[in-house]
């Protein structure tokens, strides 16, 4: 739980500690402790703090479902090739689709300069202290960029495993991305987002050969968690997998317009 937001995943309490020798501050009704603040108060705190997200998330669903719009929420940690791998989805889909995209940032607006070279309406949202993006903050930028009828809205989180878990944009779909830069214990480690998760895009791939990487290793840890999630292995650089994506992309859009019609 994050102490300033009040986020905690839903799933906090699904997985066992692999050692007796943790300490562990998770075993609260909370999930979690603040100095000063008993388990009861911060189960207040985050339920008022979620239900005014959850109303607003709603909200946030009913515009996409009225301008046919696909909405993903694209999370990951820092350095995942979030941003990267938007890019060569966004120049790959070109014209097939309107699209458009928020991006999240506790400060810059590279990430978003980036997604207008491709020619693809951007909005950037900087969250200061903020660990992630919620539905108000996605309600404005919506506001601000409008809604890509009939297309793709991408909504690409601030970087972060932890509370995005816990905050509903209104999207249809959330991709969490993991790369091979990182540890094959990831899902373990932050269960909540990879259980709510549709998607896990396995990125980098193309470093493999120059790593200690066990892509079979994440995927089973992965499947522990969420024996549901679709895992694609992708590589913006070289391209590899991006066609398997783009296809997921396209049948998700596909069975959105079916849905609403």
């Amino acid at each position: 739980m994050c102490t300033v937001c009040g986020c905690q995943s839903e799933h906090a309490h699904d997985h066992q500690h692999d050692s007796d020798d943790a300490l562990n501050f998770a075993t609260g009704a909370a999930g979690t402790s603040a100095p000063g603040q008993s388990q009861r108060r911060l189960v207040r705190v985050e339920q008022d703090i979620l239900a005014r997200n959850n109303a607003i998330a709603a909200e946030n669903r009913a515009r996409f479902s009225a301008a046919d719009v696909l909405t993903l929420n694209l999370v990951s940690s820092p350095g995942a090739g979030k941003t990267s791998l938007l890019v060569a989805t966004l120049e790959r889909l070109g014209s097939t689709l309107p699209l458009a995209v928020i991006e999240g940032d506790q400060e810059t607006s590279a990430d978003a300069e980036r997604i207008r070279a491709t020619g693809v309406p951007a909005v950037q949202v900087n969250t200061g202290k903020g660990c992630h993006l919620d539905a108000r903050m996605v309600a404005s930028a919506i506001d601000h960029i409008g809604l890509p009828e009939q297309g793709v809205l991408f909504i690409e989180n601030v970087g972060n495993l932890v509370c995005p878990a816990g905050f509903d944009l209104g999207e249809a779909h959330k991709v969490v991305m993991c790369s091979v830069t990182e540890g094959e214990d990831k899902p373990l480690k932050y269960p909540g987002l990879f259980a709510i998760a549709d998607v896990l895009l396995i990125t980098k791939i193309d470093l493999l050969p120059h790593l200690d990487f066990d892509v079979a290793t994440l995927i089973n840890n992965a499947r522990r968690v969420n024996p549901r999630i679709d895992i694609l292995q992708v590589s913006a650089r070289s391209g590899s997998g991006i066609d398997a994506w783009l296809e997921w992309l396209h049948a998700a859009a596909a069975l959105r317009r079916v849905a609403g019609s």
